[in-house]
């Protein structure tokens, strides 16, 4: 039996799809929702009733329109991803180079925003997916400024997706005291060959860490931290313009504490040396 609430069976029915899963047949909901097919069903109907389901001609069922209506009157879309994006622009054209913004969603990085680069590299990333924090650059980040409890699930049992992915625990462990003493987190091919990564912290109110920036460069690049200025400039001017509307009633983000699960805002941002 089954001790979910209505509630709950939706959301897992929601849950169902991902980027990997954008289409589903009834069975394959079911199965991904941990649901007898009678009760994903019913379920699925009452969805597509209310547009959070779509289903398609073939059969099979997508999000639907309504739930991406819901989604841009999120805190991550209309406060960060607004305020950070003609930023984001501006670096994208300076540098070339991709761009990524992400928050911490659990123990992975969620992806707000990606611009493409005129560079040639491969980037696996996509706005609205999620990658591991251990093998980013801005995953890096927003693991060195994650609550102890997220640092201590990563550490356990981090994935290796390349031969240079850094898995040992100490070694990794030792990064993200450099990158809160630094303020840059650096990859080189630990997700994808051939492609490396910079990144830096953005804060909000009281100088906690809320996203990170990044670029993606050809591991080829003889200088990979030449975007490194432009790059600290755009978090910068980003966390300032966060911090004023932050100070404003009708943009306030929603705190400025870490969340125990799902997307969360970071501790404070440890001043640099010197």
């Amino acid at each position: 039996m089954d001790s979910r609430s209505v509630t709950l069976r939706a959301l897992s029915i929601l849950g169902a799809f991902d980027w990997a899963h954008r289409r589903l047949k009834l069975s394959e909901i079911a199965r991904r929702s941990n649901l007898p097919l009678a009760t994903a069903h019913r379920h699925v109907q009452e969805l597509v009733d209310w547009h959070a389901l779509e289903r398609l001609d073939d059969g099979t069922y997508r999000i639907g329109e309504r739930l991406w209506r819901l989604g841009l009157l999120s805190a991550v879309q209309v406060d960060l991803r607004e305020t950070a994006l003609p930023y984001l622009q501006d670096l994208c054209a300076t540098t070339g180079d991709t761009v990524h913004l992400a928050v911490r969603d659990g123990v992975r990085a969620l992806y707000v925003e990606r611009l493409r680069g005129m560079r040639s590299v491969r980037v696996v990333s996509r706005p609205g997916g999620t990658l591991p924090l251990h093998a980013t650059g801005v995953g890096k980040v927003l693991l060195a400024w994650a609550p102890p409890e997220i640092q201590q699930a990563v550490l356990a049992g981090p994935e290796r997706y390349t031969p240079f992915t850094v898995v040992e625990p100490a070694r990794l462990a030792a990064q993200i005291e450099e990158i809160r003493e630094s303020g840059v987190a650096w990859t080189r091919e630990e997700l994808v060959i051939g492609a490396s990564s910079l990144a830096v912290p953005v804060t909000g109110a009281g100088e906690a860490v809320i996203a990170a920036i990044g670029l993606v460069v050809p591991s080829p690049r003889q200088n990979i931290g030449a975007g490194l200025p432009a790059l600290r400039a755009t978090a910068a001017a980003v966390s300032a313009s966060l911090r004023e509307r932050d100070e404003s009633p009708e943009f306030a983000l929603n705190g400025s504490q870490p969340a125990a699960d799902g997307v969360a805002l970071v501790t404070p941002l440890a001043p640099e040396p010197g």
